[in-house]
């Protein structure tokens, strides 16, 4: 299996590949109901990330994507002098 995770603004894009894998040792199977091939899915992310945090993890036939929030902007204030 090949998986990349990539992020871009607030789209997370996740593709790869799972290959064909004949576990048979004796070929007296009917039919397997693995999928395997490429796929890509793009998912649109309902507020920012802090894309050098995100963490991905794949164990068990199941990946893992870890997204921390970025942390919300704060209001800068500035002095004014008064002449």
């Amino acid at each position: 299996i090949y998986v990349a995770v990539s992020i871009t603004g607030d789209l997370l894009s996740v593709k790869g590949e799972r290959r064909w894998e004949d576990e048979s040792k004796d070929q007296k199977f009917l039919h397997v109901e693995r999928l395997y091939g490429q796929f890509e899915r793009l998912v649109q992310l309902p507020m920012a990330v802090q894309p050098d945090k995100v963490k991905a993890a794949y164990r068990d036939g199941v990946l893992e994507i870890t997204l921390p929030k970025a942390e919300d902007l704060k209001p800068r204030e500035i002095k004014i002098e008064v002449l």
